[in-house]
């Protein structure tokens, strides 16, 4: 099944340490490092599927 179709299909996730740095950082509006955390992750997958439109149904 495609990324597509599976909009509708939800996954089981469990996050150990959710505050915690995955591996990279993004730089913020005052030049500071900041380390990137599953939660950030978490957050922008959220925003990202709120504004999902999906592709009408006409073929």
């Amino acid at each position: 099944m495609g990324l597509q179709n599976s909009t509708e299909q939800t996954v089981a996730v469990k996050r150990i340490h959710p505050h915690e740095a995955v591996g990279g950082s993004i730089i913020d509006a005052q030049g500071q490092e900041v380390p990137i955390t599953e939660d950030m992750i978490q957050d922008a997958c959220q925003e990202l599927e709120k504004r999902l439109v999906k592709p009408s149904k006409n073929d």
